[in-house]
This record gives structure tokens, C-alpha cells and sequence, in this order.
């Protein structure tokens, strides 16, 4: 009888151990994050902005059913309006899209580091060859290439950290939306430049933000220049 009266206080003190280790690992944790949400509350960290600057098209050739073969190059930059928090752009793709449907393929920004206060200007080329264009989307793409106007929006995807001092946040989804306004012919509003290419400067600016919530999406408004 005293052999297992022995045993089973054995068994309570090993398990009261693992509970005061489970309990310190808890209290640990929240001690650090609720340092890092008061310090995030304190630095009160803002959206980059982005402004689409302009847009050359080299070409834009929907003359075959269903299909568009297309050619910018659009030039953005992205500002960090916080002076204590850095940015990491970890990866960004850039591409075209008409009425919802991508008719680019995407384009790859190199990673970089966007310091405080700092800007940072991408030129990417975005182009398709023979990209499928759904036929309601066609029709409308033919007719307003014939109209002398057609409205694309440039868009960027990826992935963004924060950075306070030595700490670096989670990724979050970066998703910029930027309306494009092409004229054509006659009513054409850009400039002419060699080898057919037309350059559109685009002056009007929105706000700008990203997903506030780690491997989570939302669309929220973005900044953008437009004519």
C-alpha cells in the first residue's frame, strides 16, 4: 500500500512541473505581445503610399477575336510615410487588368527595403502576347478601342513586412489597384514618342493601404495617379 501511496504523489509533483511550465510559456508570450501592440499603439505605423506617374504604351492590338497583345511600361513609386518603421517589400508582381480579367502577364519588382521616409521608383515592363480575353470582355475592349478610350487598371500584388527597430512583423498582403485612362487616335491626350509608342502622364491621387491581418486577405483603397 505504501508503494503506491509513494508513486502517486510522484505522479502529482511531475505534473504540477509541466503546469507551471505551460502556465510561464503562456504569461511569456502575452508579455511579449502585448509589449509589441503597445509599442505598435505608441508608433501608430502608416500605409505606404503609391502613385501610378505614367504610362507608355508600345502597343495595344485586339484585332484578333478574343485575344490582346499589349505592351507598357508603367512607372510607380511607393512612398514610407512613417519616420520610425521600415518597409521590406519581399516580393511585388505587377500587371494589367481589364474589367477583372488579367490580360498582362505579371512582371516580378526586385525585393528592396524601404527605409523611413523614404521613396522608392519602379519602371517595370508589363506586356501579353496573344492573351484570351473572355468574349463579353472582347466586345466591350473592341468597342471602346473603336470609341478612342479604354480604361485598364494597373495592379501590384505581394507580400510586405514592418520593421520597428530590430523586431520584424509577419507578412502582410500588399494589394495596389491603379485606374489607367488609354485614348486613341484623334482624342488621343498622351505624348508621341518613337517607335509608336504613346507616353500618358496621370496627375490625380488617391489613398493607399494593405491587408492589416497576416496570411489574410482584404481589398482596401489604394493609392493611384489618374488622368
Amino acid at each position: 500500500m505504501s508503494v503506491m501511496e509513494c508513486h502517486h504523489h510522484h505522479k502529482g509533483k511531475k505534473h504540477k512541473l509541466w503546469r507551471r511550465i505551460f502556465w510561464g510559456i503562456v504569461i511569456f508570450a502575452f508579455i511579449v505581445l502585448l509589449t509589441v501592440l503597445i509599442i505598435w499603439a505608441i508608433l501608430k505605423p502608416s500605409k505606404p503610399t503609391f502613385i501610378l506617374q505614367d504610362v507608355t504604351v508600345y502597343g495595344f492590338n485586339a484585332t484578333i477575336p478574343n485575344f490582346l497583345t499589349s505592351s507598357f511600361q508603367v512607372t510607380l513609386s511607393s512612398r514610407n510615410p512613417n519616420d520610425k518603421i521600415g518597409i521590406y517589400y519581399d516580393r511585388l508582381n505587377t500587371y494589367v487588368t481589364y474589367r477583372s480579367q488579367q490580360v498582362t502577364y505579371r512582371t516580378s519588382i526586385p525585393p528592396s527595403y524601404q527605409g523611413h521616409k523614404e521613396e522608392d521608383v519602379w519602371s517595370p515592363f508589363v506586356y501579353g502576347t496573344n492573351v484570351p480575353v473572355a468574349p463579353y470582355n472582347f466586345v466591350g475592349l473592341s468597342q471602346d478601342q473603336t470609341n478612342g478610350n479604354v480604361l485598364v487598371l494597373v495592379k501590384i500584388d505581394g507580400k510586405v513586412r514592418w520593421k520597428v527597430g530590430s523586431f520584424v512583423s509577419a507578412h502582410y498582403n500588399l494589394n495596389v489597384r491603379c485606374p489607367a485612362f488609354i485614348t486613341f487616335g484623334p482624342q488621343s491626350n498622351g505624348i508621341a514618342l518613337g517607335n509608336n509608342a504613346v507616353k500618358y502622364q496621370l496627375v490625380h491621387a488617391a489613398p493607399s493601404g494593405f491587408d492589416v491581418t497576416p496570411s489574410r486577405y482584404i481589398a482596401l483603397p489604394l493609392v493611384y495617379l489618374v488622368s
